[in-house]
This record gives C-alpha cells, structure tokens and sequence, in this order.
C-alpha cells in the first residue's frame, strides 16, 4: 500500500492528503478541492504550481508546459506530480470561488439517448445518466467519456444547462480515424451504456459578476457556450452577451433558431456568426454574418474587450489567436475564461 503524504497549499491555506500513487491534482479532486486545471495531460501549464518545500516526481510532461529550467527552479505541473513527503506548494493560478465550491468529481453510468448529426461534421450525443441519475456540473465544464472496451477517454463540454438533470447532450467533431467519434458511425448506438468522470474546468460563470459576456466559439466548441447562454436564460442573468462563431461556410452552423431565441431571454444579446469562406446563400433568418475569422472579426466589432468577460472554446488555433488578441487589448487574465483541450482528448 502506497505511503500517503500531507500537501499544504499557499496562500490559500488549504491542506489535503495524498496517495504517492495518485497525482495531486486527482487527489484534490476527490477529496473536493478544484485547483486550477485544463488539459490533465501535462501539456498546457494551467495546473503550474511551485514547490516550497517536500519531494516531488512528475511522470511524462511536455516540456512546453514546464520547460528544464523551470523544473530545476522548483515548478511542476500538478496533473503529473507525485508526492513523496509532506510538501508545501504555492499555487500560481487559483480561483477563490471554485477551490472549495466546485461540483465534486462524479463517476457515472449513462444510457446513449441520441445520436443525431447537426452538421457534416458534428454529431449531437444525449446520454442520460443511470447511477447516479443526476449528473451535476457547471455551466461550462466538461466530463470524460470512456471509450467502451477500454480504459481510455475523450473529453467533451457539456452542451446542456446544469437545470436540465435528466440528460446531458455533448457535441462531438467527426475526425478522420478518431477513435471516439468514430463510434458514432455505428459503433454507439442508442440504448448502449457508456462511464463519464467529472465534471472538470474552471471555464465557468462566475456568481456576482456584472461585466458584459463574449463567448467567442468555434465548431463543437459550440456546446460551452450553449451550456451558458442555457444557463444564463434558465436563471434570468441580466449581462448583455454577444456570441460569436466561427464556422467555414453557411452549411457549418447549427442551433440557429435556438441561438435566435436567446434574444427573447437575455436582455441585451447579439449573435455574429463568422464564416471563413464567403457564402452566396444563407438560412432563412440569418442575418448579421460576418466573412473572416473569428479573432479578426472579435477585435473589429469589439473595442471594449477589457471591460468583458470572454469565454472561449474552440480549436486549438482559433483559442490561441483569440488569446493573443485578448493580450494584446490589455484583457486581465482573470475576465478571460476557456478549457485548453489538447490533442488527444480534442476528439
């Protein structure tokens, strides 16, 4: 049996005990403590934390999230980190409201509801959960699905509210040989049970706040922002919201009519869809488009940005120009939410 170690964070003051067998950052999640995260996988530096003081070993991490030097210095990345004595760590990112308010992590057995493609590329997936029956998240976050037959996953954001407790619907991409989302060409069908574990992400609303909202998305990066301008109307938040979404032509947006409706909840809400080949024809109904990309289109409608809340999620090339832009208007880090999902969970 693994030796268990005490891990003390600053400057929260929050303490947890650890396994040397499981990372820190699942030994958080279980015992309720959401520390800031994003890919899991040791490739994106969300979880980049500082060792004060203990031992510590990360299992295999690209260097781009935590370089040699800095891993020398005393950094580590916490979704790769091993205690093996008492250790104190600084936490570098870390969300006041979430770090003890966060939704516990939730193993849970679902049904396949649906399988219903929304555009050539997209596919809708409802599951309804089984045991537990409620599967409770925040808008915004997401959960991992496990592909059945094995002990690997792929992670989707939820595209539901949190108020709609009988099913959760995500929004997949069809990648060429995925091996999830190649499933849903036959390999799923509907009555088939299926293992989700979460919910995971910081890419939440945040109670109290009063800025106006962006969501900037782009393809399946579509169902956060769903799951947020669902929730916003569930709970009658007054923020204007703008919503923009980037699409290659007309043929690639979807949820129009619902998406429209949100004008009829929000009280201030505008929604820009961004198409990057120009389109001779349009849905009935569908007005406002804008030809380019979406970071292009984002910084010539928006002068403001610093004075917003900006909500991204999308593929990884849109999220990373969306992120300079943002810079470069002078955003704080802290009105600028999104999940960096890499490459072997953005399928």
């Amino acid at each position: 049996m693994a030796d268990t170690h005490r891990i003390h964070f600053e400057p929260v003051d929050i303490e947890m005990d650890v396994d040397e067998d499981e990372k820190i950052l699942d030994a958080a999640f279980r015992q309720g403590i959401h520390l800031m995260h994003g890919c899991r996988e040791g490739q994106c530096s969300a979880c980049k934390s500082y060792v004060l003081d203990g031992e510590i070993q990360m299992d295999r991490y690209s260097t781009f999230a935590c370089n040699d030097s800095e891993v020398e210095e005393g950094y580590v990345l916490l979704c790769r980190a091993h205690s093996y004595s008492d250790c104190t760590i600084e936490l570098l990112n870390f969300d006041k409201d979430e770090l003890l308010g966060g939704v516990p992590i939730q193993n849970v057995r679902a049904r396949v509801l649906a399988i219903e493609p929304v555009t050539r590329d997209i596919v809708s997936l409802v599951l309804r959960p089984l045991e537990p029956e409620i599967f409770e998240f925040k808008a915004g976050q997401y959960a991992d699905i496990t592909i059945p037959g094995t002990e690997d996953h792929r992670s989707f954001s939820m595209a539901t509210a949190p108020a709609t407790s009988d099913r959760v619907q995500f929004l997949v991409k069809k990648y060429p040989g995925g091996v999830f989302s190649g499933l849903l060409d036959g390999g799923l069908t509907v009555g088939d049970e299926v293992h989700l574990n979460g919910p995971y992400g910081s890419s939440t609303l945040k109670e109290g706040h009063v800025l106006p909202v962006v969501c900037i998305g782009g393809g399946a990066g579509m169902a956060p922002i769903l799951s947020l301008l669902r929730h916003m109307s569930d709970t009658g938040d007054p923020r204007p919201v703008r919503f923009y979404y980037g699409a290659r032509t007309a043929a690639d947006l979807f949820y129009l009519d619902e998406i429209r409706d949100f004008a009829n909840t929000l009280r201030d809400f505008v929604f820009v869809p961004c198409l990057s080949e120009n389109s001779d024809s349009l849905p009935d109904g569908v007005t406002g488009v804008e030809t380019g990309m979406v970071p292009d289109v984002v910084g010539a409608r928006e002068s403001e940005l610093h004075r917003c809340e900006t909500y991204l999620c999308g593929p990884p090339p849109m999220v990373d120009a969306t992120l300079d832009l943002l810079e470069s208007r002078g955003v704080p880090k802290d009105q600028i939410f999104y999940d960096k999902f890499t490459s072997p969970t953005f399928e």
